[in-house]
């Protein structure tokens, strides 16, 4: 199978985007623990090849682009294969498959996951969307027990209360439906941000949430305060930007992805309810030792949506040392490689960390192929793009991921 991809990889034109060694791409041999590795680099993928589906537009941290998994689940997959991703994050490989008319299976031990992506399975209208938001009782004067006011005007304030009462009301008798589930991943997106659409006075992007001490700070430093934000128009501003590009095609085939999709909110290293040697592709990014805060991140959406942000934070795999990184990978990939079909695929998307001095795709190779896996090679998507840590004044090229760097494996026939 190395010949097929290596024959796609050198061979096809990638929509005229090549931009490396004039339209070539590099290709180099690497030695991991004594296993020869050919590393194919070019642009593979880019913003400019195809515009990503605005229903992708929902913040998360350390999320990868759509272009990425949609590279590997047109490049290995059919209709109707089974892709899964054990770290869904904000369900970008999910929806890409999803869209592409591939069944779904996926897997995140952070709540938050399956609230931001199963919704985007059943596309609204949003003349319902607007009908349901204008039913929802409004409490004037509602406050939160947490202060909130370094974040929101009392009256905005008081209507994130009021459908928050209202969406946990209707989990409770177990009455919720997929109207209020699009509805509140909206509202979880529009919690707070850096402009008018979102419910705050400007803070961080909407994948960080900073605490009340640090919004007071910046409050101070840009001399502003919260004004009243309508809830309801950002709710349906969103939404209509959500869903304004998709075919009737790519709505259907969500519908029908959205209807057996198997979300498991859980560890990556025992997932028991996925079938053995039924996932044809696997296409993830894992959490990056410790680089990202995902539980501090997320604590206003935890509050929002009734979830214990300090005990899932116990749960979120944050670790220091390579070595520790490399064993819970090693439970991943054997997990992996039960689930996977014989024929399958596993497209590994790590990175650089720390300043470079820590290359993850070749900490990853052994890993795989001790599970059972054969390491077909590493791509290489090489791209200039920005990221969050700009507003921190961190260069790319200084700290963080610098490139898309995916292992691919294959469970031999």
């Amino acid at each position: 199978m190395d010949t097929y991809l290596r024959s796609f990889i050198l061979e096809d034109d990638f929509s005229g985007q090549r931009t490396l060694s004039e339209g070539t791409t590099l290709q180099d041999v690497i030695s991991v623990s004594g296993e020869n590795v050919t590393r194919y680099t070019n642009e593979f993928w880019t913003a400019r090849q195809r515009q990503a589906s605005k229903v992708q537009e929902i913040s998360y941290r350390a999320c990868f682009k759509p272009q990425l998994p949609r590279f590997f689940i047109k490049l290995l997959t059919e209709p109707g294969d089974l892709v899964y991703d054990p770290f869904a994050g904000r369900g970008t490989t999910s929806l890409e498959a999803g869209l592409l008319g591939r069944k779904v299976v996926a897997n995140d031990i952070n709540p938050l996951s399956r609230i931001l992506t199963v919704p985007r399975f059943f596309i609204p209208d949003p003349v319902e969307v607007k009908a349901r938001l204008l039913s929802i009782p409004y409490k004037s004067g509602f406050k939160a027990q947490r202060d909130l006011s370094m974040f929101y005007h009392p009256e905005t304030e008081a209507e994130i209360l009021s459908l928050r009462a209202y969406i946990l009301n209707r989990q409770h008798t177990s009455s919720l439906d997929h109207l209020d589930q699009w509805i509140r991943m909206v509202a979880t997106n529009r919690l707070t941000g850096h402009s008018p659409g979102f419910f705050s006075v400007y803070t961080l992007p909407p994948n960080q949430a900073v605490s009340q001490e640090r919004q007071i700070k910046i409050n101070e430093t840009r001399g502003q305060q919260p004004t009243y934000r309508n809830t309801r128009d950002i709710i349906l501003k969103k939404t209509r930007i959500l869903v304004k590009d998709l075919t009737r095609q790519e709505i259907q085939n969500l519908h029908e992805a959205g209807e057996k999709i198997q979300f498991i909110t859980g560890d990556a290293r025992q997932t028991p309810s996925i079938e053995e040697n039924s996932v044809f592709l696997t296409v993830t990014s894992p959490p990056f030792l410790d680089i990202v805060q995902y539980a501090a991140d997320n604590w206003l959406r935890c509050w929002f949506n009734g979830i214990d942000e300090e005990e899932i934070g116990k749960k979120i795999t944050k670790l220091q040392k390579v070595t520790d990184w490399t064993d819970v990978m090693q439970g991943v990939f054997h997990e992996l490689f039960r689930i996977t079909r014989p024929g399958g695929w596993v497209a590994f998307e790590v990175g650089e960390v720390r300043n470079r001095t820590v290359m993850l795709d070749e900490v990853i190779v052994p890993v795989g192929i001790s599970a059972g896996f054969t390491c077909v090679g590493i791509v290489v998507n090489s791209q200039e793009f920005t990221k969050t840590a700009n507003i921190w004044g961190v260069s790319n090229m200084e700290i963080g991921t610098n490139t898309n760097r995916i292992v691919l494996f294959q469970k031999e026939r």
